[in-house]
């Protein structure tokens, strides 16, 4: 069983948010992949699956993101996942809006979803990093992160959601690599400037 976690915050107040493009991913993984509704379990959504042939279950923590980890930890627990089996898709400041990048482990960048993830679960988890870009200062994160996407920036977060759920196969066989070339190709096209 592998668990494919998404980072934001629940409501609707919130859905559009550049915080909750974690949750747009998934839920474009559930779309592509065919999974039942998502219900109420582990302290947040869940819906179970297959991707590429692997079972997995599909995570959107209800925790809020500060607690992340309380959710992700909770299904892990359950299903006595190891952590190379956990993949979690977050916002990422520090990436262009439209890149994204997997990698193994590492530090959590300021990232408080990451930050209780890896406090509460271990650090050795895989990580999606769906690009939004910076806001230029870093008094302005904060508002920046909470607030929605533009809509001129509606069709590159589509197309990156829709690319991730489309090469998913490769992410969940480890492929990061062909993961990574796959979806910078289906998206470069509706990449902003920059």
């Amino acid at each position: 069983m592998l668990i494919l976690a998404g980072l934001g915050n629940p409501g609707s107040q919130y859905a559009n948010n550049r915080h909750n493009i974690g949750f747009m991913a998934i839920d474009a993984l559930a779309r592509r992949h065919g999974f039942p509704a998502f219900r109420s379990k582990f302290q947040g959504l869940a819906s179970e699956g297959t991707v590429g042939g692997e079972r997995a279950v599909l995570l959107k923590p209800s925790t809020y993101m500060n607690d992340s980890g309380r959710s992700v930890g909770e299904a892990m627990r359950f299903y006595k996942v190891a952590l190379a089996d956990i993949t979690v898709l977050h916002d990422e400041l520090d990436l262009a809006a439209g890149r994204l990048r997997v990698k193994l482990g590492g530090g959590n960048a300021g990232h408080n979803g990451l930050r209780s993830i890896t406090a509460l679960c271990g650090n050795d988890y895989r990580r999606v990093r769906l690009g939004i870009g910076h806001p230029g200062d870093k008094t302005l994160v904060h508002a920046y992160v909470l607030s929605d996407f533009a809509k001129s920036e509606r069709p590159w977060v589509e197309s990156l959601c829709s690319a991730v759920a489309a090469e998913a196969d490769l992410l969940v066989s480890q492929q990061d690599a062909a993961f990574q070339n796959k979806v910078f190709r289906a998206t470069e096209a509706d990449l902003p400037p920059g």
